[in-house]
């Protein structure tokens, strides 16, 4: 069985930063996929950003560039995501995912395999 664990959300003021842990636990395989999401209240789950398992390719939503900075220590099985410069709209609960087996960047929301339980980042305005 396969845990995924977020941590290092809260609250923050318009400007500030935050980063996010997503620790996977349990029978993870040799490489996978990681990918961080984001749900906002009455809004539909959205991708943030992706990484590969060598964590040399990474992907972003549009609104996230520059501003959002994913990466990945395989030694501790960790995915970070560094968010700078929040927005109110960036209120959410943000989700970590997994892609057992895929050593490629993974895009889509549905070939993910696990997803942890989410961690719910507030800024205020």
């Amino acid at each position: 069985q396969v845990q995924l664990v977020e941590s290092g959300g809260g609250l923050v003021q318009t400007g500030g930063a935050l980063r996010l842990s997503c620790v996977a636990s349990g029978r993870t395989c040799s490489s996978y996929a990681m990918g961080w999401f984001r749900q906002a209240p009455g809004k539909e789950r959205e991708v943030v950003a992706g990484i590969s398992w060598s964590g040399i390719s990474t992907y972003y939503a549009d609104s996230m560039k520059g501003r959002f900075t994913i990466s990945r220590d395989n030694a501790k099985n960790t995915v970070y995501l560094q968010m700078n410069s929040l927005k109110p709209e960036d209120t959410a609960v943000y989700y970590c995912a997994a892609a057992w087996g895929r050593s490629m960047i993974v895009r889509g929301m549905g070939e993910y395999d696990d997803w942890g339980q989410g961690t719910q980042v507030t800024v205020s305005s």
